[in-house]
């Protein structure tokens, strides 16, 4: 049964529809939200959360707007990065402020470093904004989900080359907008062989 097929049994109620998907896209989903989320249970809750959604809300994926694993991967790098998000509110909330004895003054270890990291993800995030969908998605389930140029092929449906295209006009889309400040993950905007990586 193809994932369209599949999501339409869940929304009849079909929990073996939705174990199907589970065995499916469930290693790829996992193997997302580690990389977002650097911790095993806190990637393990975030699949199970982007399940459960699907679950209850089958109707939220449109099979117009495209593939059911491009879409459930978006959820998942969603789900995990406010899972983050909560993660990184708590242990701020759970830092105390200490004196230090030699000035006085009330330090937070690591707050500068912290602020301008903050800074930097803001102009990514706000970088990434400004690209087009297609482009957007192919960086993201590049860089963001750890797949090959061939494997985001397959997941968007679209040809090898064209995916190559969208990462590169949209690399050079980000060069233009955060300016010398981003370095290349891939190594060369030009010759982008292989998307594992990072920002």
């Amino acid at each position: 049964m193809t994932d369209v097929e599949l999501v339409r049994g869940v929304a009849a109620g079909s929990s073996s529809a939705l174990a199907d998907l589970y065995d499916r896209w469930g290693k790829r989903a996992y193997s997302l939200a580690r990389r977002v989320c650097a911790d095993e249970g806190l990637a393990e809750d975030v699949v199970q959360e982007a399940f459960v959604a699907v679950w209850r809300d089958p109707g939220r994926f449109d099979a117009e707007r495209g593939s059911f694993g491009t879409w459930l991967l978006t959820l998942v790098h969603h789900k995990a990065v406010d899972a983050v998000r909560r993660e990184s509110a708590a242990r701020r909330r759970g830092e105390r402020v200490e004196d230090d004895p030699a000035t006085g003054q009330s330090v937070a270890p690591g707050a500068d470093q912290a602020a301008i990291d903050a800074v930097a993800a803001g102009q990514v995030r706000d970088a990434l904004a400004q690209l087009s969908g297609p482009q957007r998605q192919a960086l993201a389930l590049a860089y963001y989900g750890g797949y090959t140029q061939s494997e985001v092929a397959l997941m968007t449906g679209v040809a090898v080359g064209t995916v190559k295209s969208r990462m590169f006009t949209g690399l050079r889309r980000l060069r233009d907008l955060l300016g010398p400040s981003l370095d290349d993950p891939a190594g060369n905007a030009d010759d982008v062989q292989d998307a594992r990586g990072s920002w």
